[in-house]
């Protein structure tokens, strides 16, 4: 059967589709599967609507798309942990399933998702796809916002296009828990947390389209002074997530939205922290770094402005 494929976003008809298709939990047909596969390469954002799933049924859907990573980005010790290493832990919940207190650190340190961010920017191979369902919401629902980061570089000016090609920025979650003055870090939590360099222009490897590759997890560029980094991080990051160039998704449950980190951003938005908040996602492990993929002369892809 075709799936119904519908654009959501009133500003960009390639940028957020709502898909209608059978249910997930099972065995979904390859001709599913592949459609499915087709609209995340026309579309950056994939929204399915009434998806209930457990834990087994999202990790096998997941491994469709390729190989998943660990849940290695969140601040919980092994012991501490209520899901299996392959899922992360998107919830105000502790292990035992209660309501975090609002100063645990666990909670603070998860309050850098209501940042800027692409998912595991601050490894050194970034993730292709995150697939995040929604389990149980409170009453206020909650909101995510995505950036079309392939408009925002169509739409930058062609001197700052030139500036922007071939410079490398170093990720960590040092940088984006610093800007929310968090730095309850053991010395194993910062050893590996080292900062990892990507290119600020990138190239998707299955369209071949350019993106600006921005997140709160960037900190500095190379060569850069710190202070001249972030004034012109800032601005790209203003400029990125206008109005016109985001999507803001209200949560349902049993909803399902698949991402591509390769050409988006995102970020939660502020929720009622005293009621359950119990989403989960898979994240679908990169292939190549962003440096080996980066445009390095500004000639060269001129045509494609």
């Amino acid at each position: 059967m075709n799936l119904k494929i519908i654009p959501v976003n009133p500003y960009s008809s390639e940028f957020v589709a709502e898909v209608e298709c059978p249910k997930l939990a099972g065995d979904i047909s390859n001709q599913c599967f592949e459609q499915i596969q087709n609209a995340l390469v026309s579309y950056s954002v994939l929204i399915f609507r009434n998806q209930p799933l457990n834990d087994f049924q999202q990790l096998e859907f997941s491994k469709k798309f390729g190989k998943l990573e660990k849940a290695t980005g969140d601040y919980m010790k092994l012991e501490e942990r209520r899901l299996p290493m392959e899922l992360n832990d998107i919830s105000n919940l502790n292990e035992n399933g209660d309501i975090l207190n609002r100063l645990d650190p666990k909670l603070l340190f998860s309050l850098g998702n209501m940042l800027w961010h692409s998912d595991s920017s601050f490894k050194k191979i970034p993730a292709q796809y995150s697939i995040l369902s929604a389990r149980n919401i409170p009453s206020t629902k909650g909101k995510t916002e995505f950036a079309d980061m392939r408009g925002a570089w169509r739409e930058l000016d062609v001197s700052t296009k030139r500036k922007c090609i071939g410079l490398i920025t170093e990720h960590s979650q040092i940088y984006s828990r610093g800007i929310l003055g968090f730095d309850e870090f053991s010395s194993d939590q910062l050893a590996g947390m080292k900062p990892v360099p990507q290119a600020l222009v990138r190239r998707h490897p299955k369209t071949k389209r350019l993106s600006l590759y921005l997140s709160s997890h960037a900190g500095i560029i190379r060569d850069w002074s710190m202070p001249e980094s972030r004034l012109f991080l800032i601005d790209l990051n203003e400029h990125a997530t206008q109005k016109h160039l985001v999507y803001r998704h209200v949560w349902e449950k049993n909803d399902l939205v698949i991402w591509d980190n390769q050409s988006t951003m995102h970020r939660a938005k502020s929720y009622n922290i005293h009621q359950i908040r119990d989403l989960r996602r898979t994240t679908i492990a990169g292939k190549i770094s962003s440096i080996k993929n980066m445009p390095l002369n500004f000639e060269a892809i001129e045509e494609q402005f």
